[in-house]
């Protein structure tokens, strides 16, 4: 596709078209710039409100954010989309230019190729197919929509909220559009997702031959020691709806050129995905006291908590909507990584249902153009039925 083709808007475009044009636009993690100009190209000519900004500094900004409502009669209900248009680089070794979408094979089972086909511009234009069917009347429909997902995460869609909550544009119900889908559309959809906290350890001893310990103090064995002891941790046997959580030593580094030298400190890494009978901080703490015995210290980036929309209405008319469209029944799941679902969770109910997730992030990552149409027809019919309240 000529990347200097003109912005397609819906409802005249096909989903395929929608999505071709958004994955046309490189933008790798942290996004700015074409490919927001493309999205709201699609929005604006469908009667929505379109808000842009750049939220922080570098290394991890500026990001670009962007906001669109479309507002229905007054006291209506609002239903919100939510979504990322940063992607993460592509890496070599494609069949066709990543940022260069091409479709192949036979009529009805076309598939779209290209950076960020699943994750997740594709999801994106079938959200934009969607709410052009929607009428107006039928109520507020609004995209939450962020450069910085696949990055840090800290400019992007906590910046966004900041924005709904100062207009009071808060949403009674929330999708966010990641591909959750396993083996096929519909099969699966996320209610919840596990918390995430990556701990920093550190432990400082003194320098030495290594012929004289005794005029030196090793930090090896003593971090050594405390990761033992962390890696004994059972922290729990899971619960009804997540799996167990588990804690993960991912890296130790001491930098020590020396064969014969004892070193003067040493680094450990760790990370700990957990399930609602935790908090970051608690097991930050729990994490820090075992560091402290060890003579150490312990840093703590909690990425987020863990959350359950607990299921009821919102996902009886997600299921509804799927097996509607594809006949599958949707298995509700809060297994995987995190998403800004974590961050979303604090401003209405959220579920996560999107496309096959088997090649995202993967070199020639692709869509089927039939889910991409199929995956529309869904976002429109779980609409309706939210706005109907």
């Amino acid at each position: 596709m000529d990347q200097t083709a003109p912005l397609i808007a819906a409802p005249s475009a096909s989903v395929a078209d929608l999505a071709e044009a958004l994955m046309a636009c490189p933008s790798v993690t942290p996004a700015t710039g074409s490919v927001f100009d493309c999205l709201e190209g699609q929005l604006a000519p469908l009667g929505f409100e379109v808000t842009r900004f750049l939220a922080g500094e570098a290394p991890d900004g500026p990001v670009e954010n962007l906001f669109a409502i479309r507002r229905g009669p007054a006291g209506a209900r609002h239903f919100a989309y939510a979504g990322h248009l940063d992607v993460v680089p592509p890496g070599e070794g494609w069949t066709s230019a990543p940022f260069l979408p091409e479709r192949r094979g036979p009529e009805g089972q076309e598939m779209l190729y290209g950076r960020g086909a699943v994750d997740m511009k594709g999801s994106i234009a079938a959200m934009v197919a969607a709410a052009g069917r929607v009428p107006q009347d039928a109520g507020t429909i609004s995209f939450i929509i962020t450069g910085d997902e696949e990055g840090p995460a800290r400019f992007g869609t906590l910046a966004l909220i900041d924005l709904m909550r100062e207009r009071g544009d808060i949403p009674d119900l929330c999708l966010v559009g990641e591909p959750t889908s396993v083996n096929r559309l519909g099969d699966m959809m996320k209610v919840g997702r596990r918390g995430s906290v990556n701990i920093w350890l550190e432990v400082e001893g003194q320098q030495g031959h290594v012929a004289y310990p005794h005029l030196a103090d090793n930090p090896i064995t003593r971090l050594v020691a405390m990761l033992a002891e962390l890696d004994a941790i059972v922290l729990d046997e899971g619960t009804d709806w997540f799996q167990a959580s588990n804690l993960e030593i991912t890296d130790v580094s001491c930098g020590n050129p020396a064969t014969n030298v004892i070193p003067a400190k040493v680094a450990a890494r760790i990370s700990i995905r957990f399930n609602d009978l935790h908090t970051g901080e608690s097991l930050s703490e729990r994490v820090a006291q075992i560091a402290q015995r060890h003579g150490g210290t312990a840093r703590p980036v909690i990425s987020g908590e863990a959350f359950l929309t607990q299921p009821g209405a919102f996902s009886t008319m997600l299921a509804d909507a799927i097996r509607a469209e594809t006949g599958v029944e949707p298995e509700l799941s809060t297994s995987g990584g995190t998403s800004d679902a974590r961050f979303l969770k604090d401003l209405s109910p959220v579920i996560e249902f999107g496309l096959c997730n088997a090649t995202m992030h993967k070199r020639d990552e692709a869509v089927a153009v039939a889910d991409l149409d199929a995956l529309a027809r869904i976002f429109e019919r779980v609409t309706l039925a939210a706005l109907a309240g």
